[in-house]
């Protein structure tokens, strides 16, 4: 006999993804015109804002017949979209290959190989420096990609291009977002990697009030989707900034771009830290720091909402917090 389902007990970590908390950052924004509100994706289970994407890519390639049961998945990944997916991946059966660049942090390599995943290493461009990922490298490790999800064969979600990583911030993030604060949002702030958490978000907010300005940030020295030259990509923002435009960009969501340099998004995260009570990554700093610049223009009362990607815990082991 089958006992009773617990009515609060999950059936496995996949569905503790989302419905993550929004806080007031009422302490650094103390005395601007607008109130900063920040949504912490560090309370699902990888740690991170990937992992929303992870489920949805490999259910729609469940149900697309794109992937068998017991088969192999490959991606390419800073770190973050990788440990999503193996966590999804060792819960529903899968062997999955992850795919990243010698110069991510050492925390999320070890928190893959945690989670069973079989991590490819791939060795930076000649001249960069562990710490700062940049676009030579990332074509390095989209050659190794490929190459192996052929050999195997195996599935690619490729994040850069599934649509599914627009849709599932758009399904989850961004409703979130609005019965959070009540349909009170009048700004979203938030750093383009592929794209999806901004692209998700904002389209969901303007089909609900299509007065909410929406703004992009970027590393200040490779700020492609603000029309300007990139001068260099190797920042120290993981995951954004690889003098590409995102292929599922959409340029119609985007109503302003913010360019954030290291040291601005590096002195925003320790701050973040030491006076929010919130350890977050060179990301949060970045997106925090713009949302603090919105809010410092914006009318009274207006409220900012913006993203910590992940937990500051994956880089103890770089300079973010000495």
């Amino acid at each position: 006999m089958s006992e009773a389902p617990f009515p609060d007990v999950c059936a496995s970590a996949v569905e503790t993804i989302g419905h993550t908390p929004l806080v007031a950052l009422d302490r650094l924004a103390r005395g601007l015109p607008g109130r900063v509100l920040v949504k912490l994706e560090s309370f699902s289970p990888g740690g991170s804002v990937k992992d929303r994407i992870a489920r949805r890519m490999i259910a729609d390639a469940e149900s697309q017949g794109r992937l068998p049961p017991g088969g192999a998945i490959v991606e390419t990944t800073s770190g973050n979209t990788g440990i999503g997916l193996a966590i999804v991946a060792v819960v529903r059966g899968y062997r999955f290959f992850a795919v990243m660049s010698e110069g991510n942090s050492v925390e999320r390599r070890r928190i893959l190989s945690a989670l069973g995943a079989e991590v490819v290493l791939v060795p930076q461009a000649e001249g960069y420096r562990p710490g700062v990922v940049s676009g030579e490298d990332l074509a390095l490790v989209e050659q190794c990609a490929a190459e192996l999800a052929a050999e195997l064969p195996a599935f690619r979600p490729n994040q850069f291009e599934n649509a599914g990583n627009v849709e599932a911030h758009a399904a989850t993030t961004g409703p979130e977002i609005w019965k959070q604060t009540g349909g009170r949002v009048h700004h979203w702030v938030a750093l383009v990697g592929t794209g999806g958490t901004f692209l998700g978000v904002a389209r969901f907010l303007k089909d609900r009030n299509p007065g909410v300005r929406c703004h992009v940030v970027e590393p200040a020295t490779a700020r492609i989707l603000a029309g300007q030259a990139v001068t260099d990509t190797r920042h120290q923002l993981q995951g954004a900034g690889y003098n590409l435009i995102p292929p599922l960009w959409d340029a119609a969501l985007c109503d302003d771009c913010i360019g954030v340099s290291d040291a601005d998004a590096i002195e925003t995260a320790r701050r973040l830290a030491r006076e929010e009570g919130i350890v977050g990554g060179f990301s949060s700093g970045a997106n925090v720091w713009a949302a603090l610049e919105v809010a410092r223009r914006a009318s009274d009362g207006e409220v900012i909402v913006t993203v910590c990607p992940d937990t500051g815990l994956k880089y103890l082991s770089t300079d973010l917090f000495p």
